[in-house]
């Protein structure tokens, strides 16, 4: 069920919405009898899972570093 509140009541109880909302409840605000905005929570959890999916694949086709590599990095501009 989504909570309908009017944007004064949502501009004095924004804390508390956003604890429901984080919560999984879905706000509606409205000006006047018009929604206008939609407070949902934000599940970015996939966006998260590709990203891994696609760091991991991208570091499997990289050939690996070696000890000396990093060493030489390391040294890179102290000469």
């Amino acid at each position: 069920m989504t909570i309908k509140v009017k944007v004064a009541e949502a501009k004095t109880r924004l804390s508390e919405l956003l604890t429901q909302v984080e919560a999984g409840q879905e706000i509606e605000i409205s000006r006047g009898s018009v929604p206008v905005a939609r407070l949902t929570r934000i599940d970015d959890r996939e966006e998260r899972a590709q990203a891994i999916r696609l760091l991991r694949i991208e570091r499997a086709e990289r050939t690996k570093t070696t000890a000396d590599e990093i060493q030489q990095w390391r040294l890179e501009g102290r000469r």
